[in-house]
């Protein structure tokens, strides 16, 4: 609002100083500033209709009002700049030099009217940087070409004086010149935002910043929107189907944050597509198919004869399900394994019960336990890779005696050898006892010990 008043005393100061000198020079400048007496008042109302929250029709909130209003202050530039080289032109085509009367005060006003648009320059443009408001950097540059203007008009004046009759009618050409270029850049701008042109150079130091977050494989889309001061924008990022939701829940919140440093004045929504990554292991493509049907599996061999690949498996389904509706299943896990594969890939795979509900029961007696104990240190100690049997709990149930132990092994060993070592456990202790439905044997460092 100070400015707005500002360009009122400025044209009606330079509009009596055109009168008093002749000067088109100056009657332009006093022309110009009805413009920026229309234009800042354009800019007051776009930024207060802009700053209006998004809604149900504008979904991404009324920032391009500002970017609209810049539009017309470049509408107004063009015909001004237009009209002020016509008469220019007109002038030194005809030889015309009407008789300019250069006097202090049109001296005066020119350089009261230089510090004030020097001053508002630098205030908008401080201002609209920081806000990254379209509208305001309309205004600043507009109280530019002002500036730049009144220093021109005030040369022209001077050439004047200096007995160059056509000094004036020059000036008033190098105005036009002048706010026709700062008019064209300053619509190059605001129509790159209308048509949503991506800021220069802003993709490449997104996608920079999102490849180098853990857990990103590659950026599958980024889409960006300027408007408002702010940039909006998607984008898609590749990460393994392999991880759970939680990881990928929290890659994208690093990513998030990652994108907010790179461009602290964009809003820019996060997809993650999980996808098969070139490390992927056949283990892992296989799980992942059988993960979508729901089907536990286990045992999983991977053979290649020549160019052609053998996949074999156990599959675990429901113990009450039936023979046919447990084949149609292995079946579809067959085919889609195939489909992942390729077509002449071999799989076969093994049916297992798994018994799906609860079963009751209670612990078994001190004797039973103490047995059951002594019988899988006794395995233990025929052996020389399981020590320290321990932690046993035995729990009786209509099935039979279900029996959990705790162990220890060399932490050097591998997992085959000492899963090789508890299963032997467990088979001397079935052979001791026929009762027992299930034994879960957990082997644990000796480190830990």
């Amino acid at each position: 609002m100070v400015s707005v008043i500002a360009s009122i005393v400025l044209t009606l100061g330079k509009a009596l100083a055109a009168y008093l000198s002749g000067s088109l020079a100056l009657l332009s400048e006093a022309a110009h500033g009805l413009i920026d007496i229309a234009a800042t008042l354009t800019t007051w109302f776009a930024i207060r209709a802009a700053d209006k929250p998004a809604d149900e029709e504008h979904h991404y909130g009324h920032g391009k009002i500002e970017s609209v209003a810049a539009l017309a202050e470049c509408a107004l530039l063009f015909a001004l700049a237009g009209a002020v080289a016509w008469e220019a032109g007109t002038r030194l085509w005809s030889g015309a030099h009407p008789t300019i009367e250069v006097t202090p005060i049109v001296i005066g006003v020119l350089v009261v009217a230089i510090l004030i648009d020097a001053t508002r320059w630098r205030t908008l443009h401080l201002i609209a940087k920081a806000t990254f408001s379209e509208a305001l950097a309309a205004d600043a540059l507009h109280f530019a070409s002002d500036l730049v203007s009144t220093v021109l008009t005030l040369f022209g004046l001077v050439m004047v004086l200096a007995g160059f009759k056509h000094g004036d009618t020059v000036a008033a050409l190098g105005v036009s010149l002048f706010i026709i270029s700062a008019a064209t850049k300053l619509a190059m701008r605001t129509i790159g935002t209308l048509v949503d042109t991506a800021p220069k150079g802003m993709r490449e130091r997104l996608e920079e910043a999102a490849l180098k977050v853990p857990g990103v494989a590659s950026v599958e889309w980024l889409r960006l929107r300027p408007g408002g001061g702010r940039t909006h924008g998607e984008i898609g990022v590749k990460v393994s189907r392999t991880l759970p939701l939680e990881q990928v829940a929290e890659i994208k919140q690093v990513l998030a944050g990652a994108l907010a440093v790179a461009a602290p004045h964009a809003e820019i929504t996060v997809t993650a597509n999980p996808v098969q990554t070139d490390d992927e292991n056949a283990l892992e493509r296989v799980m992942m198919i059988a993960a979508k049907l729901r089907v536990p599996i286990h045992h999983f061999t991977l053979q290649q004869l020549g160019s052609r690949t053998c996949i074999s498996l156990d599959m675990e389904v429901d113990s009450t399900m039936t023979v046919g509706a447990a084949h149609e299943l292995a079946t579809r896990l067959e085919a889609d394994i195939r489909a992942d594969f390729g077509a002449d890939t071999e799989v076969e795979t093994h049916v297992e019960p798994l018994v799906m509900a609860a079963r009751d029961g209670h612990n078994a007696s001190p004797d039973t336990v103490a047995g059951v104990a002594a019988t899988l240190a006794s395995a233990a100690a025929e052996g020389s890779i399981i020590h320290d049997v321990h932690s046993v709990r035995v729990r009786r149930t209509e099935a039979g005696l279900i029996v959990n132990f705790h162990c220890r092994a060399d932490a050097g060993l591998d997992v085959a050898a000492v899963h090789a070592a508890v299963d032997e456990i467990e088979r001397r202790l079935r052979q001791s006892r026929d009762d027992v439905a299930r034994v879960v044997g957990h082997a644990e460092p000796l480190a830990w010990a």
